[in-house]
């Protein structure tokens, strides 16, 4: 694609961004949809990320992604911030608007767009949440906005699973649905889920746990947990098929990684910049480019 004088810049803030596969997201998009944009990352060291936001809207940019460890912060820098990112209390998406950026969080959208290609439902489901970290709130608010029945939140700290469960019952009752008198979230120790026994479960893990280069891991190895599992996302996706994945496939469950989950986050980004809506072709395209290790 030749770039000129009519080119639009989208980017990546974030400490450190070497790494970052969202130029190969981003660009390939912008190639495949003739869109005249060009993505970069921009490293921007610690004290600069109210410079960088100020100076990205001064520079005319369309848009930028966030990522650690600004996702929180930047919100007081925006003009606007999404509901559903102030509810997770992290933004990943910058949209440029007439009096400043407008904050959005598309890593949920990614995993629930990812869930609906699998022909995986949310609503009226129960959910082991492996986790209760920045990843598992984020989780546990798409499944308390998508309507998921009971959130277990099981975590090696107890007291981190509580806090969790006490945000999402704080939310309110669930869009859509009829107040109930009983939480939608229950924190749980990790190794209390044989009480959960004689019922299949979605369950979504958070942690780093198994994370490249420790692919040899797992938050839970016991076989006993992976017979309760109908369907289970892992949100790493490096690699691509993590040791919770062949957990859940050696209990009989189906087993997904989160290499979607990232393409779809970026397709949502692009089209908030842009207003095109991307084909599910282009997503399948992008995920075989990824330089994930198998």
């Amino acid at each position: 694609m030749e770039w000129n004088g009519q080119t639009r810049t989208c980017g990546l803030i974030g400490n450190p961004v070497e790494h970052t596969l969202s130029p190969l997201i981003q660009n390939h998009l912008a190639q495949s949809l003739g869109q005249n944009l060009v993505y970069v990352p921009f490293h921007v060291p610690e004290g600069g990320l109210r410079a960088a936001v100020e100076g990205a809207y001064a520079l005319n940019l369309l848009g930028l992604n966030v990522t650690v460890p600004y996702k929180s912060r930047v919100m007081e820098y925006l003009d606007q911030v999404d509901p559903a990112a102030r509810r997770i209390g992290a933004v990943n998406t910058l949209v440029r608007t007439g009096d400043g950026f407008k904050g959005y969080n598309t890593d949920m959208p990614g995993l629930y767009r990812a869930m609906g290609e699998d022909g995986v439902k949310v609503t009226g489901r129960k959910v082991l949440l492996l986790g209760a970290g920045g990843a598992a709130r984020a989780v546990a608010v798409m499944l308390w906005e998508k309507g998921a029945e009971r959130i277990y939140i099981l975590n090696r700290t107890p007291q981190r699973a509580r806090e969790l469960a006490e945000h999402i019952n704080g939310l309110g009752p669930q869009p859509g649905r009829e107040p109930s008198s009983r939480p939608l979230a229950e924190a749980m120790a990790l190794e209390d889920y044989p009480a959960l026994a004689g019922e299949k479960y979605l369950a979504i893990q958070t942690t780093s746990v198994g994370m490249y280069p420790r692919t040899g891991e797992a938050l839970i190895e016991d076989s006993a947990f992976y017979e309760l599992v109908q369907e289970g996302y892992d949100l790493i996706f490096n690699p691509a098929k993590t040791r919770f994945m062949e957990l859940v496939e050696a209990a009989g469950g189906r087993a997904f990684g989160g290499s979607r989950m990232l393409v779809y986050q970026g397709i949502i980004s692009f089209e908030l910049w842009t207003g095109e809506q991307v084909p599910p072709r282009l997503a399948r395209e992008i995920c075989a480019l990824m330089p994930f290790s198998k």
